[in-house]
């Protein structure tokens, strides 16, 4: 089976205008005409395309791209060129230390033809960047990379023709260079000098000339963080830093369960507190105070009752038992792991099954896990009155800053337009901060103390209010040949999602189905959404019918593979690994991979298993990554290597426990996420393909490990552990699992 097509790209045409454009910025009237006469004068591109900005579904919690759906109807990105030469991007991604502020910033440098330190990018902010669905889905690079390379493209073209008619010359004498146009005998004109401070108004070009890929200067290269400088001295300022005159700091009255409500609550204690708003709406109960400390003391003096949720309680213990058996309703088209599939069937997959040489039956499970990101929610919100109403600000970190300005609407009724967002660069997300529920508790108090207020989770807030990767059980059913071809595939999903769920290998008989279940905790996005879990349950069960009939784990994959891309990567990390080499008693190898959101991923490790604890330690790890042509080569590989460590918890250790709707490890000395000590040496080998279009690499790198692990757990001691994580407390190595079946 060819790997689907991922460029995304719309049925109709795209279309390119260069105007003016008027937009209220602030409570004050500004307008973006205002706003560039306070950069100075210079030349603003506007692009609208229907094409440009990742669209799709928001979920609970999670938001998704869809090949086939119609995006949105206005969506622009733009420039402004000023007349020092400075160039000012506007993007509504946001950066969460995936690197997208560099690499967004190179392609567009490319195309404009100007160094990399001329350019500023002005990223996710309501008032002052176009419309964006938000920072998810590996979309940054195809997408926006993609979308401001025309903008820069579409600047460039227009500029040479400002110059030819400025000179009177044909514009073929002339390049743009280093943010000048040059012409015949060195005469040139800097950019910022030809548009004579003056905003332009023209219609682009759509079929405007990229550069090809083997043919670029600034992208292509690795360039470093261009805000690196303050990350590392603590000049920048995160979400959780922001500060502003007079402002309080809040805390808010959790419930002792999940899903339970307010049934009384006594706070005049509280309200006698000097200094201290205490505000209370139906369930919600918050105080600001002058410090965190005075908030915190003002909250142990509400007296609250709560009731509790009522109907099944599911603990950790008996999770995929329930998942199993509470199924939902298909009706939104749409669940946290990604869009429904009604089943998937090709050819008679149960005669394939019943007339297989070999068939092989097993069930795997996915835990809830944490995102467990370097910085909790934080949001700091200010009310100001304006002469035609109010108006809220927000500063928070978000992947969604447009959904999060919607919800602020919403919760106070009011139109969006009065309502800004602004998104500093964040300390991560892992797709765990699509919501706004932060940005409204802020929002709340600082309406009612009167001044702005700053919310900013603890750890244990973190772990115990904010949504986890779903749990998941997945049934896998496969038949073989004796000559190693896989004739039969069974695969049901219940809850995790359908995300890449199906199998990358040419198998001419399959039915994929997933099924929504009612999950106890909330859920939704995480880094690579449903595909982690897919990609888990795909490649065990791979690995596990290699060697049902004694046949080389990559050899098989290769000899069910009709892709020759993700062939490619399986053959590169194979080679890099050394794959075949012994390795000592108690080791072993393993590998898996698989293709998503357009990137193709193999990785391969060796690990160490304690026999006499059940312990397991990754000795070394190599994975192979094709995401098309490269834009940034270090960017890229610090993006896998980041993949492969957070993979590591999910792989061996990191679950969420609960009971009667509470969870029980809310604090790191609990949680055990991936250390220092548990990274092993990574290398990476990028497959660098100038000659196919850039995709992102957030999500798909990680998609390999946990298998990889999981087969070399297997090669090392004859365990198959069907569940994640795998070596929560150690392997128990007297039960070696055995499949079901005729194999």
């Amino acid at each position: 089976m060819s790997a689907p097509d991922s460029t995304m790209r719309p049925t109709e045409p795209e279309r390119y205008e260069l105007r003016e454009v008027t937009l209220r910025l602030d409570g004050n009237g500004t307008t973006r005409r205002e706003f560039i006469k306070t950069l100075g004068g210079g030349l603003v591109v506007v692009l609208v395309t229907k094409s440009a900005f990742a669209w799709g579904r928001p979920g609970a919690g999670d938001a998704a791209v869809s090949e086939t759906e119609e995006p949105p109807e206005e969506i622009g990105a733009w420039l402004h060129i000023g007349e020092d030469g400075a160039v000012t991007v506007y993007t509504g991604k946001v950066e969460f230390g995936q690197g997208i502020r560099t690499s967004l910033a190179q392609e567009l440098a490319e195309e404009l033809h100007v160094p990399l330190s001329s350019v500023t990018l002005v990223m996710g902010d309501t008032d002052l960047t176009p419309f964006d669905m938000g920072t998810f889905g590996s979309r940054s690079t195809p997408q926006m990379g993609t979308q401001l390379r025309k903008v820069g493209a579409a600047a460039r073209e227009l500029l040479l023709g400002l110059a030819a008619e400025r000179w009177q010359v044909n514009r073929a004498t002339l390049i743009a260079k280093d943010g000048q146009i040059v012409g015949a005998k060195g005469k040139s004109l800097s950019y910022g000098a030809l548009t004579d401070g003056r905003p332009l108004t023209e219609v682009v070009r759509e079929d405007v000339a990229l550069t090809p890929a083997d043919e670029w200067v600034v992208a292509g290269t690795s360039e470093p963080r261009v805000n690196e400088r303050a990350l590392v001295t603590g000049t920048h300022r995160y979400p959780s830093d922001m500060v502003l005159p007079d402002m309080l700091y809040g805390k808010v009255l959790r419930p002792t369960s999940i899903g339970a409500t307010l049934g009384q609550v006594d706070t005049s204690a509280t309200e006698a507190l000097p200094g201290v708003t205490v505000h209370h709406d139906g369930d919600f109960v918050g105080v600001a105070a002058p410090n965190t400390f005075a908030a915190e003391q003002a909250l142990e003096t509400i007296q609250a009752i709560w009731k509790r949720a009522p109907g099944p309680e599911p603990s950790s213990d008996d999770i995929y038992e329930y998942l199993r058996k509470t199924p939902r309703p298909q009706t939104s088209g749409f669940h946290e792991g990604g869009f429904i599939e009604r089943p998937h069937v090709v050819g008679d997959v149960a005669a394939a099954l019943a007339s297989a040489d070999h068939r092989v039956t097993r069930t795997y499970n996915v835990a809830y896990i944490a995102h467990v990101p370097l910085e909790p929610r934080a949001a700091l919100a200010q009310w100001t009155d304006e002469h035609d109403g109010p108006k809220l600000t927000v500063w928070t970190g978000t992947q969604r800053p447009f959904a999060v300005q919607e919800q602020l609407a919403t919760a106070f009724g009011m139109p969006k337009e009065r309502v800004r967002v602004i998104v500093p660069d964040t300390g991560a997300g892992y797709g765990g901060k699509h919501t706004g529920e932060c940005a409204v508790e802020a929002a709340r108090l600082a309406k009612a103390a009167g001044k702005p207020v700053t919310v900013r989770w603890t750890r244990e807030e973190e772990f115990r209010w904010a949504y986890f990767r779903p749990a998941g059980v997945i049934d896998v059913d496969a038949g073989i040949s004796r000559d190693g071809k896989i004739t039969a595939w069974a695969f049901d999903n219940y809850n995790s999602g359908s995300a890449a769920i199906r199998p990358m290998y040419a198998i001419p008989n399959q039915r994929i189905e997933f099924h929504p279940s009612e999950s106890p905790l909330r859920q939704g996005s995480y880094r690579g959404l449903a595909a982690t879990a897919n990609h888990f349950a795909r490649e065990m069960h791979v690995d596990e019918l290699a060697h049902t009939i004694g046949m080389d784990p990559v050899a098989f994959r290769l000899k069910n593979l009709d892709d020759d891309r993700l062939a490619a990567v399986f053959k590169s990390a194979a080679e890099k690994f050394g794959w075949g080499d012994k390795v000592p008693d108690g080791h072993g190898v393993g590998i898996g991979g698989g293709f998503e959101k357009g990137g193709y991923v193999a990785t391969a490790v060796e690990v160490a298993v304690d026999r006499a604890r059940g312990g397991v330690k990754l000795v070394r790890a190599v994975t192979a990554f094709d995401c098309g042509a490269i834009v940034n080569p270090d960017g890229l590989r610090h993006q896998i290597e980041g993949a492969l460590i957070q993979g590591i918890g999910g792989a061996l250790f990191e679950a969420i426990d609960f009971a009667h709707a509470v969870i029980t490890n809310a604090h790191l000395a609990e949680y055990r996420v991936p250390r220092f000590s548990d990274v092993p040496p990574i290398e990476v080998v990028l497959v660098n393909r100038k000659d196919q279009p850039s995709f992102g690499a957030g999500e798909t790198p990680i998609m390999g490990l946990a298998p990889a692990v999981g087969a070399a757990i297997f090669d090392a001691v004859g365990v198959r552990v069907a569940t994640l994580p795998m070596a929560r407390g150690g392997i128990d190595l007297s039960k070696a699992q055995t499949p079901v079946g005729n194999g």
